[in-house]
């Protein structure tokens, strides 16, 4: 385990605003990936310790962020029967050794909605905060596209476990996946925030906004996803959206720009719009329960279940006044 809390400490310790806020914070990551933290956490923690040690030839942070090594079949076996453990995988894809994780979702559609922009925006050098950040796939891509560092956060602690298995082999410490509600990281700057698909799980959808512009530094980017409707004025806390329950504002494009206007930032605009298909989400071996096929009306995929759009998703970038 302290191998794996080395990067966050080395981390908390580069946060001298902070105060004495660090020690307790990795106090309360600790708890949360103890033994106890969690039913499961004691298969988690298993399957990581079974992960064969493997000789890395080289990673590469592509659409299928990729870790390429030999390794004989019992030791892939090993390896795989590990990660299943793991399951349900829900971002990537990811290649470790040949053995291919076909995530629910294809993240790497989503990154090449957003990537253009941010790489106009700027991303050489810069600090990337992700909020929500899964097991930390978006974080790999970043620093492929020049980012410095990278730190996710996101409170289930499954996810956690994914992006250390990941990190293993990649051996790179950049990027870092903390098992944190987002309320409990100290506001810190940074130079790009993503948050892609919390939003609409947010039951004050302004107030999030508002605390994702905070962590900005002076002149840094705002980069907000959401689940959006087109073909009708806002929803407000349906009983039911697409089968999930957590879903409090499915906003119309305007309607999520204007909140990332609300919260100060400059220049907000609507960048992409894309209905979800499911090409891009759907149930695979790595991620057997329901997926968006089961949200969707049988008779007309454009509705939902509840008979309410069915999903699409709006991406908006706005920056902070330099």
């Amino acid at each position: 385990m302290a191998s794996q809390t080395a990067p966050w400490a080395e981390w908390f310790r580069l946060q001298p605003h902070w105060g004495g806020l660090a020690g307790p914070l990795a106090m309360l990551i600790q708890r949360r990936l103890a033994p106890d933290g969690h039913g499961d956490m004691a298969a988690w923690q298993a399957a990581l310790a079974a992960l064969p040690d493997l000789p890395v030839d080289h990673v590469r942070y592509d659409d299928t962020v990729r870790v390429v090594g030999d390794a004989d079949p019992a030791a892939i076996g090993r390896l795989r029967d590990a990660l299943r453990v793991l399951h349900p995988w829900r971002k990537g894809p990811f290649s470790l050794f040949g053995v291919a994780i076909d995530t629910e979702w294809r993240s790497d559609w989503k990154w090449a909605r957003v990537a253009p922009h941010l790489a106009r925006a700027g991303l050489a050098n810069a600090t990337v905060l992700d909020v929500g950040c899964g097991n930390g796939y978006f974080g790999w891509r970043l620093l492929d596209a020049g980012a410095r560092r990278v730190v996710g956060v996101d409170p289930t602690l499954l996810y956690c476990m994914q992006h250390q298995a990941i990190a293993r082999y990649t051996g790179d410490a950049r990027n870092l996946v903390l098992p944190l509600r987002f309320e409990e990281l100290p506001v810190t700057p940074f130079d790009v925030v993503l948050s892609m698909g919390v939003v609409y799980h947010r039951r004050d959808p302004i107030a999030h906004v508002a605390a994702l512009a905070d962590c900005l530094a002076p002149g840094g980017t705002l980069v907000l996803e959401s689940l959006v409707t087109t073909r009708t004025s806002d929803l407000i806390a349906p009983p039911r959206y697409a089968r999930m329950r957590n879903v409090w504002h499915v906003p119309t494009p305007e309607t999520l720009a204007g909140w990332v206007r609300s919260a100060g930032l400059l220049d907000a605009r609507v960048v992409d719009i894309t209905t979800t298909t499911t090409d891009e989400q759907r149930r695979t071996a790595w991620m057997t329960f329901e997926s968006l096929a089961d949200a969707l009306d049988p008779t007309d995929s454009t509705r939902t279940i509840e008979g309410l759009p069915a999903p699409e998703r709006a991406i908006v970038l706005a920056r902070k006044p330099g």
